[in-house]
């Protein structure tokens, strides 16, 4: 129901699962696994799968924080994005890709929950995207110690208060690794 004409496809978004940005995530290995599990579902259904990798001064380009984690590999000929910013659009060839793809619909998947992941669908929906977001796909580090909530409250606020946004013509919804189907 994306408010994008003539973008019937939905593609799989990874975003930043790099060495950097989950290494001290909470649940890293199962969300990993079904970051895994839900590319390998995608290609199978032959829908899309784009990579997001954000670099910084944490995450230099090339360095061992910057790589892609080694349980997820990229398949020849899959896009990937490179960023800079929170949300993955800003900066990017992002909507370029999607827009060559026919891309209107967009499981989202990664980390930072409370960083990347929430600027980005965020972003994705206020471009006119339908936007689900993956309930057991995304993570983010304990960041308790500077006042936020412990990183299991932060997912699951992130999970609900994404299942309550709305917008005309497009959709949101949050779904867990089993529930999603390409």
């Amino acid at each position: 129901m994306t408010t994008l004409e003539d973008r019937p496809n939905g593609a799989l978004l990874v975003v930043d699962v790099q060495n950097g940005a989950v290494g001290g995530a909470y649940g890293r290995d199962v969300v990993v696994a079904n970051v895994a599990t839900l590319v390998e579902r995608a290609r199978k259904a032959g829908t899309p799968v784009v990579w997001v990798q954000h670099s910084d001064e944490d995450m230099p380009i090339g360095s061992d924080a910057w790589q892609y984690v080694e349980e997820l590999a990229m398949a020849v000929g899959e896009p990937v994005v490179h960023k800079r910013y929170g949300d993955s659009f800003e900066e990017t060839d992002l909507a370029r890709v999607l827009e060559q793809l026919r891309v209107g619909e967009l499981t989202v998947v990664g980390a930072q929950s409370d960083a990347c992941i929430r600027n980005t669908i965020h972003g994705a929906f206020t471009r006119g995207y339908d936007v689900t977001l993956v309930s057991d796909a995304h993570t983010t580090e304990d960041l308790s110690e500077w006042g936020a909530p412990p990183p299991e409250q932060v997912i699951a606020h992130t999970n609900l208060y994404w299942s309550f946004t709305e917008g005309p013509g497009k959709t949101a919804s949050v779904k867990s690794t089993e529930e999603v189907a390409f």
